[in-house]
């Protein structure tokens, strides 16, 4: 097989129109814009629905997406929202009509631009016996959180699955050093790490001199940032609300809403606080001109299970926009460490972040620093692909 035009059927946890781009949809984009042509399937639903009325909500929602056609969105690049009836993980008659509507409408779509055995890269494992219907020429795992650790997720299931997957890939790529150790112990040499990346160029643009959102222009300095989900169970939002309180003169900006159903008690307390600023969501387009008005862009991740797991994508955004970068002691940024300031409680993270203002932490890294340069999307895609093309020719699936 030859990856360089290979078809690819992307099994997503994301739907494509998420307001907050993950690897996934950077990835599948990528893919698109090399040629390959992508089927990008939506989430099937990986948290158990509870009977309150967001969660109801949601699944008529799904209910509706999943009855209109598969769209082209962008060139080279399909979206496919699946009619996934929820509870399939734990029920074996509406798996099984799940895999069956699901192997159907791919399969039309295979015959309709007359594919014969694509890719499958996928990023959970209720799509396996779906994705074996397909013949594919080769089957990657891209693991890149630890799903199981999600609040709502049923463990038990979602590991089992995890496992029968790994069996069966030719490859999986991870994101961190304790999702490669989880996936090697079954998948051996097979299981490859791959740390997550970002899009420098675009990130790149908020070194020049470029008109600040005035919102953010208003606002003193210095200006601590945060991008991306407020999410209490992977932001440490206590030590955020004890940092603002002991640091009136510290100005704490983000950008992002709270994660959907959540009502943080002490988010609503910041909030209260004049140096606490919740600008609200972004597009990512815009990102560029919020980080050129940061002068440390903060990492405040609460250490849990999920986040020993995670490799956030926002390390790479913050050092291409020419921040210095104050994080939680992340194990998957340990390697890192040199590059960025680390803070384990709040008077070490205070430290940090004054030592990032006032030079005496480590500082931003200039745009050809190869560092850098290695962790774009498009390198990042080289490697993958180059691996993917290697272990196909050696393959008698292949």
């Amino acid at each position: 097989m030859t990856t360089r035009r290979a078809d690819v059927v992307m099994f997503s946890t994301a739907d494509w129109a998420s307001q907050y781009w993950t690897n996934k949809q950077h990835t599948a984009a990528h893919l698109a814009a090399r040629g390959h042509r992508v089927l990008y399937v939506e989430t099937v639903g990986l948290r158990r629905p509870g009977l309150n009325s967001m969660d109801v909500g949601r699944i008529w929602a799904r209910l509706r997406r999943g009855l209109k056609p598969i769209a082209e969105v962008r060139d080279n690049l399909w979206v496919l929202s699946p009619l996934t009836v929820p509870l399939g993980q734990r029920y074996a008659p509406i798996a099984a009509f799940n895999r069956w509507q699901l192997r159907a409408r791919i399969g039309g779509w295979l015959r309709k631009h007359r594919i014969g055995r694509p890719l499958i890269w996928t990023y959970h494992p209720y799509m396996l016996e779906a994705a074996e219907a397909l013949d594919p020429s080769a089957m990657v795992y891209h693991c890149v959180d630890d799903i199981g650790a999600v609040p709502g997720v049923d463990r038990a299931a979602y590991d089992a699955a995890e496992q029968r997957l790994l069996r069966r890939v030719d490859l999986a790529f991870t994101t961190s050093g304790h999702l490669q150790q989880r996936c090697a112990a079954i998948a051996g040499e097979r299981a490859r790490y791959f740390g997550n990346v970002a899009d420098i160029d675009h990130f790149a643009t908020a070194r020049g001199n470029i008109d600040l959102p005035p919102e953010l222009a208003a606002i003193p300095r210095p200006r601590l940032g945060y991008v991306g989900v407020i999410s209490d169970f992977k932001i440490d939002l206590e030590l955020l609300q004890t940092l603002a309180v002991a640091h009136p003169d510290w100005h704490f900006v983000f950008i992002g809403d709270e994660r959907e159903g959540q009502h943080s008690d002490v988010v609503t307390r910041m909030a209260q606080l004049s140096n606490v600023h919740f600008l609200g969501w972004r597009s990512y387009q815009d990102l560029p001109r919020y980080l050129a008005g940061f002068d440390v862009g903060l990492l405040p991740q609460l250490i849990n299970d999920y986040t020993r797991a995670m490799f956030p994508m926002k390390f790479f955004e913050y050092l291409a926009a020419g921040l210095p970068v104050v994080a939680t002691p992340l194990p998957a940024l340990r390697d890192l460490a040199a590059v960025h300031g680390i803070g384990a409680d709040t008077a070490t993270f205070a430290q940090a972040i004054s030592a990032a203002l006032d030079g005496r932490g480590p500082q931003p890294l200039p745009i050809d620093d190869p560092l850098l340069q290695a962790n774009s999307w498009d390198a990042r895609l080289d490697q993958m692909l180059a691996m993917i093309e290697a272990t196909s020719a050696a393959s008698p699936r292949g």
